[in-house]
């Protein structure tokens, strides 16, 4: 799979291996190590060791790897201790507001991983673009709890413009779709699926999780419906065709409208 047909990540603690060791058979397509949120002030050393250890030899499925506040004490160490590890697939770097924080962690990487921006800021938000197209950058995301806390957002209308304004600077620095924030209550499955859905009409793709239990629901909400499929069987069939962009029933299709076809065939894969 690439980028652009990732649909879950899961966000496991760096300080329990065996958690760790679990989400790595999860079914996740991405297992996501926090050393920021979920390790406590006293645990971050031993979070850091464990997950160097876990890095000293690849595995099947992709690990990433959430470092700590760029302007805090720990960021520094963490990225020059994982960068040259072979198991390390990307960095997830929190609260980006400019690319100057990109550089920042180019200046401490010992080898250059893919970079994950987190925006949680307002000042993140209204960078979004700029972030977005840092060539080393290869992918955006909300962080929604601390955006909400910044903003003094109490209800989700308020997220609006901010999750709008990440989607379009995604693809306007042709990157993969971003991938919804969590859903905090993992017990609530039908909560998630309705918010899964609200997310992909937006433009999200795929949904970073804090449970296995929630995997399955996202991968359902985000593949594509049989109807989908079908259009996008006849976009791609039309366009193959000696460079037509006209469908039979009248309707014209660009080249976005067709990498976007393949993308809906991609993902179609998944089901087997």
């Amino acid at each position: 799979m690439t980028d652009h047909t990732y649909l879950t990540w899961l966000y496991v603690p760096g300080d329990r291996p065996g958690v760790v060791a679990k989400a790595l058979g999860s079914g996740a397509d991405v297992v996501l190590v926090d050393l920021e949120d979920a390790v406590a002030p006293d645990r971050k050393g031993y979070a850091l060791d464990a997950t160097a250890e876990l890095l000293a030899d690849k595995h099947e499925v992709p690990v990433h790897v959430r470092v700590n506040a760029l302007d805090g004490p720990l960021a520094e160490q963490e990225v020059r201790r994982l960068t040259p590890l072979p198991g390390l697939d990307a960095l997830r770097l929190p609260k980006v507001a400019g690319p100057h924080d990109i550089n920042r962690v180019l200046d401490w990487a010992v080898e250059v991983p893919p970079l994950y921006a987190l925006l949680e800021s307002a000042l993140g938000i209204e960078h979004a673009y700029t972030i977005a197209g840092h060539p080393c950058v290869h992918g955006i995301a909300l962080g929604e709890a601390d955006l909400r806390a910044e903003l003094g957002v109490t209800d989700a209308a308020g997220l609006a413009w901010p999750r709008g304004r990440a989607v379009v600077a995604a693809r306007a620095a042709q990157l993969p779709p971003p991938p919804q924030s969590v859903y905090p209550d993992v017990r609530d499955t039908e909560g998630l699926a309705r918010s899964c859905a609200e997310g992909r009409a937006l433009g999200f793709l795929g949904r970073t999780a804090i449970h296995p239990r929630q995997l399955p629901v996202i991968e359902a909400a985000f593949l594509p419906t049989e109807r989908e499929v079908a259009a996008a069987r006849e976009i791609v069939r039309t366009a193959a065709d000696a460079g037509a962009l006209a469908l039979p029933d009248g309707r014209f299709v660009d080249a976005a409208v067709v990498a976007d076809a393949r993308r809906v065939l991609t993902l179609t894969e998944r089901r087997g």
